[in-house]
């Protein structure tokens, strides 16, 4: 994960270094998405998701496209 000041700059440096610009969300998003995500990891019973428990967490943020789809 690397943190930029804005979308502009992600493009600056990929294309600087020759690199696709790769899926892009918020600090705010990125945050909701942890707190999901790890939120029973330390739980006895935890569990790794599901395909379908994984693409719902994504759906349900508003994560779309082709790297978000796991279906």
């Amino acid at each position: 994960m690397l943190l930029f000041r804005s979308e502009e700059h992600v493009d600056r440096w990929c294309e600087a270094r020759g690199v696709p610009r790769g899926a892009i969300l918020s600090l705010e998003t990125g945050w909701r998405l942890a707190s999901i995500w790890y939120a029973d990891r330390l739980e006895p019973d935890w569990r790794r998701r599901t395909t379908e428990e994984a693409q719902s967490v994504f759906d349900r943020l508003g994560l779309t496209g082709p790297f978000w789809r796991l279906r």
